[in-house]
């Protein structure tokens, strides 16, 4: 069942009019609406961000050019040719929601370009290491630079955001800081086909419902929607509209811990049966993989205790990354095992 409901839409404008404006009441306006979702369902959308709508396009672009090379090009730059998670994913190769089938999307992950002298590669920190470049497209630096100026944009963004998240939790505005030095992030290029409308939705999804694993999500959208977020209140999906200009922002499961479940890493799912090509751009902040997220004090009311053990960012996300991908692959060893039977079976009945 779903509701006519949305998700807010807050004017961030990281400028002197919103969140840095010298206007006191204006900046805590934002923060304060910030806060009111990340207790509710810990999402909302921002316009304002700062990210150009010409580096918006651009990456919309890279996104489609990427995904419209034959199966071979993409193939080439494989994830399963590294161990750092960079490249690209084939269809259904991940599986976050139990009892579903893998997943109908194809991805292609980018990440900032770490050297193999650098000590995250050299150590094999979470998801480090060069990136792959799909050599099959004719314009291939237009495709790099599209890819990495959005990246940076991003990156800086995203410290933008978790400085008012610290201070909708009564924090300093530079408390994390130290989380976003040497800070990992994922760039996700994501198609979805687009499914039968009489397709069964307990099966088949673009993305099973799941939360998201690191600190925080931006989620760049297309035209098309598909995105669907659980509202806990009314256990309700709520159909996010693509707004132009508009970045979606979520909070994921570290995000969660860390503010001892008072913040919300919330439940969304896909599921594209609008006869169109499905496109997005989400981008993972995890953060700095040696940084060990432990509750913060603010989070804890009196007398409460930390519901989590201290943890450190590479622990928790590489786990949440081996159950995903691990489901996926026990199904299609079942799928497998299946086929293998029934011509045996017809051996023995002929004999």
């Amino acid at each position: 069942m779903k509701m006519a409901m949305q998700i807010p839409l807050i004017d961030f404008s990281a400028d002197r009019s919103g969140f840095y404006s010298d206007d006191v009441d204006r900046k805590q306006a934002v923060v304060d609406q910030i806060r009111a979702c990340c207790l509710h369902n810990g999402f909302f959308q921002i316009t304002g961000h700062g990210i150009a709508l010409g580096k918006q396009k651009a990456v919309m672009n890279a996104v489609k050019s990427f995904f419209a090379l034959p199966q071979e090009g993409k193939d080439a730059v494989s994830k399963l040719n590294n161990t750092w998670n960079r490249g690209y994913e084939m269809l259904r190769s991940q599986m976050l929601e139990e009892g579903t089938e893998p997943e109908l999307k194809e991805g292609f992950y980018i990440g900032d370009e770490i050297p193999e002298t650098h000590p995250y590669f050299i150590n094999k920190r979470l998801n480090s290491g060069p990136n792959q470049w799909p050599d099959a497209l004719p314009d291939l630096d237009e495709f790099k630079t599209a890819s990495m100026d959005y990246y940076s944009s991003a990156l800086a963004l995203a410290r933008s955001l978790l400085r008012a998240l610290a201070l909708s939790m009564d924090l300093p505005e530079d408390y994390f800081e130290k989380f976003m030095t040497g800070a990992v992030a994922t760039m996700r290029y994501l198609h979805y086909p687009s499914q039968a409308p009489d397709a069964d939705e307990k099966l088949s999804r673009g993305i099973g419902a799941h939360t998201d694993f690191g600190a925080i999500t931006l989620l760049l959208q297309d035209t098309v929607d598909g995105l669907q977020v659980l509202d806990s209140a009314t256990q309700t999906w709520i159909d996010v509209e693509p707004t132009p200009d508009a970045l979606v922002i979520n909070l994921g499961n570290l995000m969660q811990r860390w503010t001892n479940e008072r913040y919300r890493s919330n439940v969304h799912r896909v599921i594209n049966k609008s006869g169109l090509e499905r496109y997005s751009v989400p981008f993972f902040v995890s953060g700095n993989p040696d940084y060990v997220v432990d509750c913060i004090p603010t989070c804890l009311s009196e007398g409460e205790s930390a519901k989590f053990e201290p943890v450190t960012v590479e622990a928790a996300v590489s786990a949440a990354y081996a159950e995903s991908y691990g489901r996926a692959q026990l199904f299609k060893n079942k799928i497998t095992e299946k086929a293998v039977e029934i011509p045996i079976l017809k051996a023995v009945v002929a004999a």
